[in-house]
């Protein structure tokens, strides 16, 4: 008998569940902050205990299986890429400047390389190359949120390092987002049984087309529509025009071939807030500030999904956890690296450990390589998506631990 037939009113159960999820993942990333970890960390921790429950008593509810939370997860997902779009804006990201462009080609080719050296060399001789570019686009990633907070505490936002690395994320969030439409784009050809170079061409070009297309009409639309919006005399105008907007995106990326993640994210940086600065004078909020709300209640769905996803069995495997280990280490010292492209005058190490976390935007690549499958099989095996996990979630770990670390061991430069 499921969790949902105890129950008589049909969504009685969703509700139960979905009470569980909000109560449980709050409390597991309330303990991960109180042991100075990443709230992440304790939300994927929850996911992966309520799967091991239902697994050890079936009446508990398969949180990996229900309908809601993975409508709700996807949801979270977009909400979460378009927040980060909002976190940077297109001047920003052509004013990131040289060294913080340095460490940002360096911050994706080393772990790249090292990725896909990594699993080559780990997994079984039979394994597809795009599972080792995939592995290696998960390493690519930065969350700069992470850094961004143990920058705030240690009063170093507005050093010289603190601005390379907030610089150098932004260009990594889209030179990631590109490198897995790349993958996603060879997989589809290697399914197709279509040439893998052409192919791989037209998904790069159809990536590049819709972020252009995207950023250059977007900057030209969105003024004139948020300006004609200002005018309405409804409250609360500003958060669902912003949503709408990013799910349209969303939609249009989809229906390009591409990953709805990219829309929201290009959504995110088109709305500059000075294209929408009457309506957020209007509401004493910027969209910002607005969207945060949903994202603290929709992102801690997904991560708990993320981790309810994650076989416990596979996971805890000798062979799974040493892969975990050797991806992490990788994607430590592929990222520490970049810090020395900042040039002289810069404290490298600062950089370096900066760019290590890859929290939620290497999970986002994760749940995308999820869907990703290869002449009907997926992509990722139990144990490898387990694998990249949990390097994720150790690379999480050290980045703020090093980082905070060498903030205070080395003086400012």
């Amino acid at each position: 008998m499921s969790f949902a037939l105890l129950m008589h009113d049909p969504l009685a159960g969703t509700l139960m569940l979905l009470a569980l999820l909000w109560l449980s993942a709050k409390v597991g990333g309330e303990l991960a902050v109180r042991l100075k970890l990443p709230a992440v960390t304790g939300e994927l921790a929850v996911g992966l205990a309520l799967t091991a429950l239902h697994r050890s008593w079936p009446l508990f509810p398969d949180v990996a299986a229900s309908p809601a939370t993975e409508l709700l997860g996807g949801l979270g997902v977009v909400v979460l890429m378009f927040a980060v779009g909002l976190e940077s804006t297109v001047p920003q990201m052509l004013k990131v400047g040289v060294a913080s462009l340095r460490v940002a080609l360096i911050g994706v080719v080393v772990p790249m390389a090292a990725g896909l050296a990594g699993a080559w060399l780990l997994l079984p001789q039979r394994s597809p190359f795009v599972l080792d570019l995939f592995i290696g686009a998960c390493l690519c990633a930065t969350s700069i949120g992470i850094s961004a907070q143990v920058l705030r505490e240690k009063g170093a936002s507005d050093s010289l390092e603190g601005r390379i690395i907030v610089g150098a994320a932004v260009v990594d969030d889209v030179l990631g987002l590109l490198v897995l439409v790349a993958v996603s784009g060879l997989v589809g050809a290697a399914a197709g049984g279509g040439a893998v170079g052409p192919d791989l061409a037209k998904t790069l070009a159809l990536a590049l087309g819709f972020l252009a297309a995207a950023l250059t009409l977007g900057r030209l639309l969105t003024p004139r529509l948020f300006q004609l919006a200002s005018r309405f005399r409804g409250e609360q105008v500003l958060l669902p025009l912003g949503l709408g907007f990013a799910f349209l995106l969303a939609w249009l990326g989809n229906l390009a071939g591409l990953a709805s993640i990219v829309g929201a994210y290009a959504a995110g940086l088109i709305l500059e807030p000075a294209h929408i600065v009457d309506l957020e004078h209007r509401e004493r909020h910027t969209l910002e500030e607005l969207v945060h709300p949903l994202v603290t209640v929709l992102s801690p769905l997904f991560f708990v999904l993320m981790g309810a996803k994650v076989d416990p069995g596979a996971l805890f495997k000798p062979a799974t956890l040493g892969f975990a280990l050797v991806l992490a280490l990788l994607g430590v010292v592929g990222k520490y690296v970049a810090g020395y492209g900042g040039g002289r005058g810069i404290r490298a190490a600062v950089v370096g450990w900066g760019m290590v976390p890859r929290g939620e935007v290497g999970l986002i690549f994760v749940a995308a390589g999820a869907q990703l499958h290869l002449n009907g099989v997926p992509l990722l095996s139990a144990e490898v998506q387990a694998g990249i996990i949990g390097a994720l979630l150790l690379t999480t770990v050290a980045g703020p631990v090093g980082l905070g670390w060498v903030l205070r061991s080395s003086p400012s430069a």
